[in-house]
């Protein structure tokens, strides 16, 4: 981080503004070529994109049917990185994932021996569909390619091939034949970004798509060597020191029993958060508000850019307590009313 931010001193601010607008003409066609197939969902697909050049996986949580599967795959068609899906049931085994260990035999010498066979997860692009219908067993082996971007089978660790990424996707809790993902995976996805239904304009504009002789397709646009040098450039975006502290304290506001928990002592935070937020929110806030600023034509990072990015940075690593159970008061309420109560200066005693 700071050899890249010694690196942006040296340029001229030209050079700065030139990247700036590189970048963000690179988002757009991006974007658009993804629009090309997916129709509507402009906020989850700005959302996805994000996360790309931020680094991070995305969790997209929907009802079946509402294009969840069909928006990586295009992303996929999009970038030239290998790509794989690995569609989660409950009798996938953690070696489905990561690969498992055969035994081969040299027709040389007749020797046998241990050979790792690679699994789906030695990808750079990952579609976890449905990640919450297999067992929490299964769902961990993911837990080290997301944080680490390494895979470890029989006391040998691999590295995964930059940029990784995982894009899961899961349905509500509450449907049939699902398992609540452990809080510790959970925290390792940077958004969770909640895909709805389409509205009427949209949903025609699907069905022409989809029942007719036209069979829109994404084109390549973008290889992994420029996605790395743009997650380059987002680490360099500035960020000052008022916007860091207020990103501090938006995460410090989630947490009950905490001095600047939400609302005090009867605000929502200590009446129905049983979990705040950890580290990993503060860095998800600071990497997607500097994309949301260079996409915006910025090479600073401003409050706004925080906030648009604080409700699928936050809903999935707040924990609600019964209470909130019985009020019927869901995460993203929770934070909404924890960004309307935390100002964006600090309150000095």
């Amino acid at each position: 981080m700071a050899v890249v931010e010694r690196e942006m001193k040296m340029e001229t601010p030209a050079e700065v503004k030139e990247q700036c607008e590189r970048f963000r003409a690179t988002f757009q066609k991006l974007k658009a070529e993804v629009g090309k197939v997916v129709v509507g969902h402009e906020g989850v697909v700005e959302g996805v994109l994000i996360a790309l050049f931020a680094g991070g996986n995305v969790l997209l949580e929907g009802v079946p049917g509402l294009g969840k599967t069909l928006l990586v795959r295009t992303l996929a068609q999009a970038l030239t990185l290998p790509f794989n899906r690995i569609q989660f049931t409950p009798d996938l085994m953690p070696a489905d994932v990561i690969g498992t260990n055969i035994v081969t035999e040299d027709p040389a010498t007749g020797r046998r021996r241990f050979e790792f066979q690679r699994g789906p997860i030695f990808a750079q692009i990952l579609l976890a569909d449905e990640i919450n219908r297999a067992t929490p067993k299964t769902q961990s082996a993911l837990l080290e390619a997301m944080q680490e971007r390494s895979v470890t089978a029989a006391g040998v660790t691999y590295k995964l091939d930059l940029p990784f990424i995982v894009l899961a996707t899961q349905n509500p809790i509450e449907q049939e034949g699902t398992y609540p993902l452990p809080e510790a995976q959970m925290d390792r996805f940077i958004f969770k970004i909640v895909v709805g239904y389409s509205g009427l304009t949209e949903l025609m504009t699907i069905l022409d798509r989809t029942t007719g002789q036209a069979n829109p397709d994404a084109t390549k646009v973008l290889d992994g060597a420029t996605i790395l040098e743009m997650q380059k450039l987002v680490r360099g975006a500035i960020v000052a020191p008022h916007v860091k502290e207020y990103v501090a304290r938006l995460v410090l506001a989630t947490h009950p029993g905490g001095e600047m928990a939400a609302g005090g002592a009867g605000g929502p935070t200590n009446k129905y958060i049983r979990c705040g937020a950890s580290p990993r929110a503060a860095q998800a806030l600071m990497l997607g508000g500097k994309v949301k600023a260079l996409i915006e034509g910025r090479y600073h990072v401003g409050f706004n850019d925080i906030k648009s990015i604080a409700p699928m940075s936050l809903r999935h690593r707040i924990l609600m307590n019964f209470e909130a159970e019985a009020d019927r008061v869901d995460s993203d309420t929770i934070v909404k009313q924890i960004m309307d109560l935390t100002p964006t200066e600090p309150v000095r005693v």
